[in-house]
């Protein structure tokens, strides 16, 4: 297949590719899929070979939060019976991390609900810090507040914080479609004021929202073009209570497409199968791991995941090891200059003119998650509406009532 073959060699050099090719994996039938994830898993292995790298979760403050994001059960006015709590204290929250730790995690993300931190929440959370790292040698700690205000990302940078995470989620198009309380630049500004602080960059997406391919492929190049390390890709868990509750229109397999299309064109970053991979990929779960070379282990925010033992029992399985804390994550180029994906003045060069350099500015709408659209739909996709909620497994999701905020053992 010839576009796998150009795709292929393009991720070896680490070249962008086109947003035509980018588009035309997402549109790669079911009798091509194994062939598209043999191409991307190649990619895969040039740059992290058969490693996988296990993040563990520790959500610090739960629920309350005065945004809108209409995928979020934390959000305003959610009705999702999650557990809410106030911050944690450093030794909670150290207690919460030892668990992922020994489970085989090397990056603990410690996260908050909110909009961003005040002064006095980035003193908690580096406290936090310091605790975990007082009792973890090795470990990399990654904070996930909200938006940054001026001078935030260098104190958890001098903290010790390693990396700062915060999501895209979606095209610059469409943000205004799931949140209102926000907009897309602010989201922008954070990545870039951690960039700027020396912490590494964590940003990603959120697929499964009613989003078009193309809001798939802007969000990407404009991940491509913001330079992250790492890029979680989450599949939207439908929780009962939000305003997304029915938005059931991911398959496994075009799951699997998002994941290699997200590999080609960030070919050399920490590419995260994040949350939702239980509840969309399903027993395709291990096939996902020729694509991403990172995972959370056990449970996320709100909602609980793969017990931590069928993590690693399937890591094993599927041919893959887990990376130990001794080894570097990224390839020798990124870890030493932080090159980038490509590097991002050829990312921005590439993406061309008429791309908007690849920041997320495609004119063509689509179909919002909350039933707006700028268009008319296209035949195929008033096919792909009215099959939406036929596949809907409300039963796989499953709301987290142990570890962080309970008396319970959490699942690591």
């Amino acid at each position: 297949m010839d576009l796998l073959n150009t795709l292929l060699d393009k991720g070896l050099r680490r070249e962008l590719p086109t947003r035509d090719e980018a588009l035309a994996v997402l549109a790669t039938s079911d009798d091509e899929l194994l062939d598209v994830v043999a191409a991307a898993g190649r990619v895969r292995r040039q740059w992290f070979g058969r490693r996988v790298k296990l993040n563990y979760l520790v959500n610090l403050k739960s629920g309350l939060c005065p945004e809108d994001c209409s995928y979020c059960s934390q959000r305003l006015g959610s009705k999702a019976e999650i557990l809410k709590y106030t911050w944690l204290k450093p030794d909670q929250a150290s207690e919460a991390a030892a668990a992922g730790l020994a489970g085989g995690a090397k990056r603990v993300c410690l996260v908050a609900s909110g909009r961003g931190p005040t002064d006095r929440d980035v003193d908690r959370v580096s406290d936090t810090i310091k605790a975990i790292k007082d009792q973890n040698e090795g470990v990399e700690v990654c904070a996930c507040l909200g938006l940054l205000s001026d001078g935030q990302a260098e104190r958890l940078r001098d903290a010790g914080a390693d990396a700062y995470n915060h999501n895209l989620n979606t095209s610059e198009g469409t943000y205004g479609d799931i949140t209102t309380t926000h907009t897309y630049a602010d989201r922008v500004d954070t990545v870039q004021k951690a960039h700027a602080a020396g912490l590494s960059a964590c940003s990603g997406l959120i697929a499964g929202m009613g989003e078009s391919d193309e809001d798939l492929v802007d969000v990407v190049y404009a991940l491509r073009a913001l330079d992250p390390d790492s890029v979680p890709v989450n599949f939207l868990i439908p929780f009962e209570g939000t305003p997304l509750a029915k938005e059931w229109n991911l398959t496994p397999q075009r799951c699997l497409r998002i994941l290699a299309m997200v590999r080609f064109v960030c070919p050399d970053v920490e590419v995260r199968i994040a949350g939702g991979r239980e509840v969309h990929l399903r027993t395709m779960q291990p096939l996902a791991l020729h694509l991403a070379n990172s995972i959370f282990l056990g449970d996320y925010l709100t909602s609980e995941g793969q017990a931590g033992k069928a993590d690693l029992d399937m890591i094993a399985d599927a041919g893959f090891e887990v990376e130990g804390t001794g080894e570097v994550t990224l390839p020798e180029h990124r870890a030493t200059a932080q090159a980038g994906c490509g590097s991002h003045a050829d990312a921005s060069a590439e993406a061309g003119a008429d791309e908007g350099a690849g920041c997320g500015s495609h004119g063509g709408g689509g179909c919002g998650p909350c039933g707006s659209t700028a268009r008319e739909a296209a035949p195929e996709e008033l096919v792909q509406e009215a099959a939406r909620g036929s596949e809907a497994r409300t039963d796989l999701v499953a709301v987290r009532r142990r570890g962080a905020g309970t008396d319970l053992a959490p699942n690591a």
